[in-house]
């Protein structure tokens, strides 16, 4: 298929969009707020949506494939970062996988009276909006069911709003002091420069990698796919490079306005109700992963951030993002969430048959 350049008015608005956001997220950075090119660019993109409601953003939707791009990169960045120590840990992380499947229950349980006690909410869409993950497979199984796609919608993208927002706060508050590049922790050599050949190999890897994922049927393939083929060229010894600070800024800017933009047409009323469930929703999961981690933390040694991260339900590019920024093993971060996504995806049509939550004939 023939590469088509986009539209001429899709690139100018795009551009105007992460420029907006690039200044939310340089805001952010002066007054030290966690992960600020992420969290102001998605905060400024938010406003303008659901304030301003600028005439360009009619018909508008941030282009899908630069997205993709990104997070393939952020797959690059995260195979680079793979050790041996990841091995050491293999009899550790067994025990760490079936926590999760206690999570994964626990999780969708709890939420499903949250949203159904005190959300009102009727039963198919309180199910497919208390999934810890899968966002994209809950929408589309809900829908199916019955369920309130607006409501589930933005319940679930909610989901990962909120813990990438809270998260990198509540860390901050614990350690005292801006987590993430707020606080110049991007990587052990992000200070170090990267050379244009090492750039166009980190290119050529994520695109690589996405075209190996897909045919494969990789989970999150688009991160995935570039993970694995980096990994594996960093393990044997093929690829020595690291993550530029400039590039985890960029992935954070790209991320935060495209999650900011998505508010566009939200009715405010249901926002509002949306986010205070949201809000009750992920603190019950947050605290439910924090106390399976610190469990496993005594029981592994595995540090307590890693496993925390590892267990906090947002989208896999997202936290591995995180992971990134505070250099939390992103490896093993991604490889939970992963996991946990997979788990969802199973477990969500056997819960359904047990509750009698299932699409209609």
């Amino acid at each position: 298929m023939a590469f088509k350049f986009p539209p001429l008015a899709l690139v100018w608005r795009t551009a105007l969009f992460l420029a907006i956001g690039g200044l939310g997220g340089y805001a952010a950075s002066l007054i030290r707020l966690p992960m600020p090119w992420m969290l102001g660019s998605l905060f400024v993109s938010a406003v303008m949506v659901l304030a301003v409601r600028p005439r360009v953003l009619e018909a508008y939707t941030f282009p899908p494939p630069l997205r993709t791009f990104f997070i393939a990169l952020i797959g690059v960045m995260i195979g680079t970062q793979v050790t041996p120590e990841l091995w050491d840990m293999a009899g550790d992380l067994g025990l760490s996988f079936l926590c999760l499947i206690f999570f994964v229950i626990a999780a969708h349980a709890g939420n499903y009276q949250i949203f159904r006690r005190v959300g009102g909410m009727d039963p198919a869409t309180a199910f497919y909006s208390g999934t810890p993950g899968g966002l994209i497979e809950s929408i589309v199984t809900g829908e199916a069911a019955g369920a309130d796609i607006r409501i589930l919608t933005v319940q679930q993208f909610l989901r990962i709003i909120v813990v990438i927002t809270t998260l990198p706060l509540a860390l901050s508050l614990w350690v005292g002091e801006p987590v993430g590049s707020a606080a110049g922790i991007l990587s052990p050599n992000a200070s170090e420069p990267v050379g244009p050949l090492a750039i166009g190999m980190i290119v050529m890897i994520a695109v690589a990698g996405m075209a190996l994922g897909g045919p494969l049927r990789l989970p999150a393939a688009r991160l995935t796919g570039p993970l694995l083929l980096a990994g594996g060229l960093t393990v044997t010894g093929v690829l020595h490079t690291h993550l530029p600070g400039w590039l985890i800024a960029a992935a954070q800017c790209v991320i935060g306005v495209s999650l900011g933009l998505r508010f566009h047409g939200v009715k405010l009323e249901l926002l509002r109700r949306s986010l205070g469930l949201s809000l009750l929703s992920v603190s019950y999961m947050l605290v439910l992963g924090g106390a399976i981690a610190m469990l496993l933390h005594v029981v592994t040694g595995i540090p307590f951030l890693h496993l925390l991260i590892s267990y906090a339900p947002g989208g896999v590019a997202e936290m591995s993002v995180i992971a990134l920024s505070l250099a939390a093993n992103p490896a093993l971060v991604s490889l939970h969430h992963v996991i946990r996504i997979l788990l969802t995806v199973v477990e969500m049509p056997l819960a359904a048959r047990v509750t009698g939550i299932t699409a209609r004939k």
